[in-house]
């Protein structure tokens, strides 16, 4: 019964902060961000916070002990602090990482930490077990020991926090290599989950981070003996070193997922969907709406349908005016031009790219459209702004080939807003990702007014889908050989 009221309060806590996002309010007005943590001091406790990996993996094997030594009780006990405190510093840490970061909307970097309690625990390792002729067949999932994650800039202490529960749930400690540009907001969520963890349980740095990371002591981890499984949040040059590093890798690699519209649906619901995904966090989100192809019958409806929303359009000359401002053209090792995206503009607000297209237009304009063919960059590349291509097609089949052309086969994630089963069946099976949404934004796919459980590590590299506790286990069978079968 317990758990079926927690499980109610943490819908109701998510429905109330979707709707917040929505309507662009946040609960209450954000407390002032903390200051920069006094990170390592030398006479004071570290609180998970290291300046070398030596050091930081050894600290973290210790924690690792310990947890272990007080059982699956002290897991959920620290799980249940996690979440907590995610919530009840969610509008300080919101803050502080929007102010590190520069990147994304306020109101969205406090909402998803506000919905970290979506995020599974304990309870989600059920061990399986046999009986037969023969006797009793035992699986447990067990941990792997410690865990080193590699976060991403786009949500530093959302993800943190989002892999602590994955990882000590499943009874391991963490160690942190963060990108350095969100740093300093993981070390400051880690000194106070630490500080929490060892005031109730008595373990000791079983969360640590590295202080200044570097791709120095990202190969340091890869390297370390007593690290023995890898967790990549972020581009495909760290998911292929990961994933060359020998050991086991659960890697979230690049998306760039289409949305498909056709004539059976709402163009005005469809809009207001694609908004709410795209404009989230400035489309920072790797499930996030990047392209939409559209049944050229209803596309002068559906843009009607976003420009009411919310939505600016832009001018074919005013589109191609910013597609050179987000875009250059370098060539690459066999000769031919390929764009290349100014990260400088990822995940900037609507305004600040229209002022690169020569508008003026207020900070609250969620996202940009305009009309491209399907080869144009902002259409085949992963841009994480909110800037949305949209792409007439005369059939759904045509739709459905280019939608696939241009999520590259990375398997991510897919939308479809239609009314015909078999046309959404046929684009399931046809694109083939890890989450595929129906007739929804597609954060409804990580539970944000969804069903689902939540993580904001979607493993699409390596195939274990959104990540959840038994994806950091190790599976183990234990034999009895012809006793305790009952019957």
């Amino acid at each position: 019964m317990a758990l079926q009221i927690d499980e109610n309060l943490v819908r109701s806590i998510v429905s109330e902060v979707v709707r917040n996002i929505r309507s662009g309010a946040t609960a209450s007005a954000p407390a002032a961000a903390p200051s920069a943590p006094a990170i390592v001091s030398s006479s004071g406790p570290a609180y998970g916070v290291f300046q070398d990996v030596p050091t930081a993996a050894a600290a973290a094997q210790k924690g690792y002990e310990q947890l272990r030594a007080k059982g699956v009780a002290a897991r959920k006990q620290v799980v249940d602090i996690i979440k907590k405190l995610a919530i009840a510093n969610a509008d300080a840490w919101g803050k502080f990482e929007f102010e590190e970061t520069k990147i994304g909307r306020l109101e969205h970097k406090i909402g998803k930490l506000h919905l970290v309690p979506l995020v599974p625990g304990v309870e989600w390792l059920r061990p399986y077990a046999l009986s037969g002729d023969h006797g009793l067949m035992h699986e447990e999932y067990t941990p792997f020991g410690v865990v080193a994650a590699i976060l991403p800039v786009t949500h530093s202490v959302p993800t943190l926090s989002g892999n602590i529960i994955n990882a000590v749930a499943a009874g391991n400690s963490i160690l942190f290599n963060p990108h350095p540009g969100g740093a300093r907001s993981a070390a400051l969520a880690i000194r106070a989950y630490n500080q929490a963890v060892q005031a109730a349980t008595g373990i000791e740095n079983l969360i640590c981070t590295i202080e200044k990371p570097t791709l120095e002591s990202f190969d340091a981890i890869c390297k370390s003996p007593l690290v023995n499984l890898l967790v990549v949040t972020g581009g495909p040059g760290v998911v292929n070193a990961a994933m060359k590093s020998g050991k086991r890798a659960i890697c979230a690699g690049p998306g760039n997922p289409p949305v498909l519209v056709d004539d059976t649906v709402c163009p005005e619901k469809a809009a207001k969907d694609i908004i709410h995904g795209c404009g989230f966090d400035n489309n920072l989100l790797c499930i996030g709406e990047k392209q939409v192809f559209v049944l050229d019958k209803v596309a002068n409806a559906l843009i009607r349908g976003l420009e009411k929303a919310g939505a600016v359009r832009l001018l074919p000359a005013q589109v191609e005016k910013l597609a050179r401002e987000v875009f250059t053209m370098k060539p690459d090792a066999g000769g031919c031009s390929h764009p290349v995206l100014n990260r400088e503009l990822v995940g900037k607000n609507a305004n600040v790219l229209a002022a690169r297209a020569g508008l003026n237009l207020p900070e609250a304009t969620p996202i940009l459209i305009g009309e491209t063919d399907a080869d144009h960059p902002f259409v085949m590349e992963e841009q994480m702004m909110p800037m949305l291509p949209i792409v007439r097609v005369k059939s759904f089949e045509e739709g459905v080939a280019l939608a696939k052309k241009s999520e590259h086969g990375y398997k991510h994630s897919s939308i479809i807003h239609s009314l015909n089963v078999d046309r959404m069946t046929e684009m399931g099976r046809a694109m083939d990702t890890t989450l595929f949404v129906k007739n929804g934004p597609s954060t409804t796919g990580l539970g944000l007014d969804g069903e689902g459980y939540l993580s904001y590590s979607i493993a699409t590299t390596t195939g274990e889908g959104i990540t959840n506790p038994q994806t950091f286990t190790r599976t183990r069978r234990c034999v009895l050989v012809d006793a305790l079968k009952i019957y």
